[in-house]
């Protein structure tokens, strides 16, 4: 897969961002070269960016704390954590969902983009394991957040992909 760390920030966790609480502690998963992490640092959260290879984020800003972990093979590195926002792009491990959705705090929003079924005609990825279904991430939240904001689209920018974005709050 092409790498992503010369992408600018989401431009749905740049719109949805601001309705996490303000100064808050955000979970940054799959954190990668922490472009989400360092717009949320700047916009004055603290924010705990987890990748599984924790090199890729070079030079971390303050009230970025970096964490090594394998989310898919290792245990949950914040058993008993609860977080004001989680922030999830370009990453989809199944199991996690219910974790994500478990540790926010009353009131904390859940921002997640990332690919869907559809994506395989403009590359990678393309396995299914790594494609949302139609509705998935509606269906991981229901009963349990409440949808702020939905889409199941195809974009061109930054480069063509299919996907789906969630922004949903706990109540």
């Amino acid at each position: 897969m092409e790498a992503h760390f010369d992408l600018p920030p989401s431009a749905w966790v740049q719109r949805w961002a601001p309705s996490i609480r303000p100064g808050g502690v955000v979970l940054d998963v799959a954190a990668g070269s922490g472009r989400h992490a360092r717009l949320l640092a700047r916009m004055g959260f603290e924010v705990e960016a987890v990748d599984r290879d924790a090199s890729l984020f070079a030079d971390p800003p303050p009230r970025v704390k970096v964490v090594e972990a394998d989310l898919e093979a290792g245990p949950w590195p914040f058993a008993g954590r609860r977080f004001d926002g989680v922030v999830v792009t370009n990453y989809l491990h199944r199991p996690l969902l219910a974790v994500l959705v478990d540790c926010l705090e009353r009131g904390g929003m859940l921002v997640y983009e990332t690919f869907a079924q559809g994506n395989e005609r403009f590359g990678k990825p393309s396995n299914p394991a790594f494609l949302l279904a139609p509705g998935e991430l509606l269906e991981a939240v229901r009963g349990r957040l409440r949808v702020v904001a939905y889409e199941d689209l195809t974009v061109s920018e930054p480069r063509p992909a299919a996907l789906q974005r969630l922004a949903a709050r706990r109540d």
